[in-house]
């Protein structure tokens, strides 16, 4: 099993979305994380972006996951002289 749940990333990618938007808006964001809380502001737009695309790729990574398309695939071969 993953470390990190499907459900848990679609919350992660929603609060950077949530941050994005009021950082846009020219607002600061405060988010709880592990080591307390965090304030965002425009300048750290270029970090929000990225953790939105690092979130809609791990999504997309567990949902293949879920359907049994692993993105990682090994082929076994021999090879052979004819």
């Amino acid at each position: 099993m993953s470390a990190i749940l499907l459900d848990q990333a679609k919350q992660q990618l929603q609060a950077w979305l949530d941050a994005n938007i009021a950082v846009s808006q020219g607002q600061a964001y405060s988010m709880g994380t592990s080591n307390g809380n965090r304030s965002l502001t425009r300048a750290n737009s270029s970090e929000i972006l990225k953790q939105i695309d690092y979130w809609e790729n791990k999504i997309k990574e567990l949902e293949s996951q879920a359907k049994g398309k692993s993105r990682n695939r090994i082929y076994h071969g021999v090879p052979r002289d004819f």
